[in-house]
């Protein structure tokens, strides 16, 4: 069975500058993989692309065998994407929000509201169903935007830094719902917090200048005597220096 994501050779370049190199790699079903790196290293490129909001200059990307340049509607539906600042509607209220979304997916009348409510069940937004967006600390609009990346229980989740802005009590709610999914999906999380790939991923790969620099699982990169930070902090600047 094909991977639920697949990346082949994909590049992106603006101008003269090479914002993502070469990069490939798959994801099946059951994977959570961390994708570390520096600021600029081309994980949030990588990601847009993946999502279709960025055209690869070369390479390809599939999402449950779907390209996301020669199919892109086919490739959304099977995909739930939370970028970098989830970006929403802020006079909207969390449900007018979230059931808008419903409808921009295909889903109408009690169908709709069961699955913003799930969503919202999912994410614990029920208190603040009825606020406006913009009236919602930095936590609540960030877990706004994840509940519209899993209203239609997509089997693959695209996350640009899932827990920017929650605290720790919310940072666990929302690794423990990503170990729920996991089974039955293929997650890619972006992020900076070393802590949470040991907490959710089964593997980490690290990108630095645009390239993959090590993909494996977080407890083989760590190695005897090397945490996983070290391992990062290494492999970025022998890449920076090269």
């Amino acid at each position: 069975m094909a991977a639920l994501i697949e990346i082949e050779r994909l590049s992106k370049r603006f101008g003269a500058f090479t914002a993502v190199d070469d990069v490939s790699f798959t994801v099946d079903r059951g994977e959570v993989v961390g994708f570390l790196g520096p600021n600029g290293a081309g994980k949030s490129t990588t990601m847009k692309m993946l999502a279709g909001f960025v055209t690869p200059s070369a390479g390809t990307a599939r999402i449950c065998g779907k390209d996301v340049v020669e199919d892109p509607v086919a490739a959304k539906r099977s995909l739930g994407y939370l970028p970098e600042g989830a970006p929403t509607y802020p006079e909207m209220t969390v449900t007018a929000f979230l059931g808008f979304v419903a409808r921009i997916r295909g889903y109408r009348g009690a169908e709709a509201a069961d699955r913003v409510a799930h969503a919202m069940g999912l994410t614990q937004l029920e208190g603040v169903r009825l606020q406006p967006i913009e009236t919602l600390s930095k936590g609540f609009k960030r877990r706004v935007g994840l509940a519209q990346a899993l209203l239609h229980d997509p089997p693959v989740l695209v996350l640009d830094e899932p827990t920017d802005g929650l605290d720790p009590n919310q940072k666990h709610e929302v690794r423990e719902l990503i170990r729920r999914m996991a089974p039955e999906k293929a997650i890619v999380i972006s992020t900076h917090i070393l802590e949470e790939v040991g907490a959710v991923c089964t593997r980490a790969i690290i990108i630095a200048r645009g390239r993959v620099l090590a993909d494996s699982t977080p407890a083989a990169l760590e190695a005897p005597g090397r945490t996983l930070e070290q391992v990062f902090r290494d492999l970025t600047m022998a890449r920076e220096a090269a």
